[in-house]
């Protein structure tokens, strides 16, 4: 992830920006400021979650999608197995991919898990063990789609490199084929322009040259 942002380029898919930030931001801001207006703790277990999961399901399916071309899953096989499943865009379209939705996509998923850390920290110095419950919930579906994107994002690479190996191989070998081609022809020529006589019985012995026959 780069560190830095992109200098002197618009994000591409502002919309969807804002849906990114936007319900990590309404959790965090709903759970920090809720103890101003409600004592019902019910009340900011269920809006803090309930927003964290938008988040959790707009990043899985739709930012990380758009902003970054990447989308994982996971399964459950027959066996009971959690198998991880991927998809990313081909190589010429994750490299088009704007810059400044990246950034910001990748930034504000990690930041975003910092924050929870912080705030379950501060809970835990307080001794809030319900409200240790909502940051440990809301922490989780962070941490979900962190590893979740970051495997995907490895296994594009994985591709892209398999890709050009491949490509690099069949040019390889293709250049091989030709040059060996070429080189027989050249010497199928060579022995067809000589002198180089052949000896002929049916015709009572006698010797002809290549370029008589």
């Amino acid at each position: 992830m780069d560190l830095n942002q992109p200098p002197g380029e618009n994000y591409a898919n502002p919309k969807t920006c804002l849906f990114h930030v936007l319900f990590k931001a309404g959790a965090l801001a709903f759970y920090i400021l809720s103890a101003l207006f409600f004592d019902s703790f019910v009340i900011i277990f269920v809006v803090t979650v309930f927003l964290a999961a938008l988040d959790f399901w707009v990043v899985k399916n739709v930012s990380g999608r758009i902003l970054v071309g990447l989308r994982w899953w996971n399964e459950i096989n027959d066996q009971g197995e959690s198998i991880w499943k991927f998809e990313s865009l081909d190589q010429e379209s994750l490299a088009r991919m704007n810059k400044k939705d990246s950034w910001l996509f990748w930034w504000t998923l990690y930041l975003t898990a910092v924050a929870w850390i912080f705030l379950g920290i501060f809970s835990l110095i307080r001794f809030q063990a319900d409200y240790l419950l909502v940051v440990g919930v809301c922490l989780s579906l962070s941490i979900a789609n962190i590893v979740g994107f970051t495997k995907c994002r490895k296994d594009a690479k994985k591709q892209l490199q398999a890709f050009a190996t491949q490509t690099i191989a069949s040019r390889m070998t293709s250049t091989m084929q030709s040059a060996f081609s070429l080189k027989c022809i050249e010497e199928m020529q060579f022995e067809m322009s000589s002198d180089t006589a052949m000896f002929c019985p049916a015709n009572g012995g006698l010797r002809y040259r290549l370029q008589d026959l």
